[in-house]
C-alpha cells in the first residue's frame, strides 16, 4: 500500500524562490535542494503521481494544491493547467530527482505532486436518488483505483468504503484512478454494516455482490436509489454485510470461468446496472 509522503517546506539558503515566466514554475536547472527530500507518514500531505492523475487534481476545485515538481517537457504539457494556480509552488527538476521524491517504483511519468487529502463526505450527504458502490474491505490500490475509474466512467455518485482496511487515497491507487479520485466522492464510515442500515433507511436498495449470489444480477430488480456492494479479493462480502444487503446477485459469465477481480466485476456489473436503470419502468 502506498504511503502518504511529505517535503520539508523549508528551502535552503541557496534555493531562489520559483520563477512564474515559463510553464515549469522555475527554469531548467539543478535538482532541488536534499531539504526538500521526503518525510514519510506525514497524514496532512498526499503524493499524487501520473501525468492523468496530477492532471485531474490541479483541475479539481475540491484539491487544496502545495508543491509541484515536474520535468521541463511535463510541465510544458500541463502549463495551461498550471497557469491557474498562480500560489502553486512548482519546480522544474530532472527525472532522476522526481526518482528520489516518489516511492520505490513509482511510474511518475515526470509529475509529482504535493497536495492535501481529500475529504471524505458523511454519509447524510450521499444523494437521494443516488448510484453508489459500497467497498467491503477491499484494501488493494490497484484494485480500487481500477474501481474508482470505473465508477467516474459510469457516473457513479459515491463510493462508501470503511475507514480501516482500505487503502490510502494517494499515490498507487491515485495512480492506477487516473484522476477519477477527484470525480468520485469517498464516504468513510467506521461500521459498514451499520452504514448499510442507514442506507436502507434513505430508500436504498441494496445489492450485494457475490459468485454464489441466488439470482442473476440481470434479473434482479434494479431501481434508484441504489447501492451495489463489492466484497474483498478472496472473502468476497462479509457475513453482516450480506445480511444487510436486500439481495444477494451473481454475474452470469458464459464462460469457464465464473468468477472475476473484482475491479472487473465491477465494471461488467455497472455495465448490466446502467442498462437496466436506463430502461423505462
Amino acid at each position: 500500500m502506498a504511503r502518504n509522503s511529505d517535503f520539508h517546506r523549508n528551502r535552503g539558503p541557496d534555493r531562489a524562490g520559483p520563477s512564474r515566466g515559463s510553464p515549469g514554475g522555475r527554469p531548467p536547472g539543478p535538482a532541488a535542494s536534499t531539504a526538500d527530500r521526503p518525510r514519510r507518514g506525514d497524514p496532512d500531505i498526499a503524493l499524487i503521481w501520473g501525468f492523468h492523475a496530477v492532471r485531474e487534481a490541479l483541475l479539481s476545485p475540491r484539491r487544496k494544491l502545495v508543491r509541484l515538481f515536474a520535468t521541463e517537457p511535463a510541465a510544458a504539457r500541463l502549463a495551461s493547467e498550471i497557469g491557474t494556480h498562480r500560489k502553486l509552488d512548482v519546480v522544474t527538476t530532472t527525472p532522476q530527482d522526481i526518482d528520489q521524491r516518489a516511492p520505490r517504483d513509482a511510474i511518475h511519468q515526470g509529475v509529482l505532486l504535493e497536495a492535501r487529502p481529500l475529504g471524505p463526505i458523511d454519509i447524510s450527504e450521499l444523494p437521494a436518488n443516488g448510484l453508489i458502490l459500497v467497498l467491503d474491505q477491499i484494501t488493494d490500490p490497484h484494485n480500487v483505483g481500477a474501481i474508482l475509474r470505473t465508477a467516474a466512467a459510469f457516473g457513479v455518485d459515491a463510493i462508501v468504503t470503511t475507514e480501516r482496511h482500505s487503502p490510502a487515497l494517494t499515490g498507487v491507487l491515485a495512480k492506477s484512478a487516473s484522476g477519477a479520485l477527484e470525480h468520485v466522492p469517498i464516504c468513510s464510515v467506521v461500521n459498514l454494516a451499520r452504514a448499510m442500515k442507514e442506507l436502507a433507511d434513505m430508500g436504498y436498495a441494496r445489492v450485494g455482490l457475490d459468485s454464489d449470489g441466488e439470482t442473476s444480477l440481470g434479473d434482479a430488480p434494479l431501481a434508484r436509489p441504489l447501492a451495489i456492494a463489492l466484497g474483498a479479493e478472496g472473502k468476497g462480502l462479509r457475513r453482516l454485510t450480506r445480511e444487510n444487503c436486500d439481495v444477494v446477485a451473481r454475474l452470469d459469465l458464459p464462460g469457464a470461468i465464473k468468477s472475476l477481480n473484482v475491479s472487473n466485476a465491477c465494471a461488467v456489473a455497472l455495465t448490466i446496472v446502467s442498462m437496466k436503470l436506463a430502461r423505462p419502468a
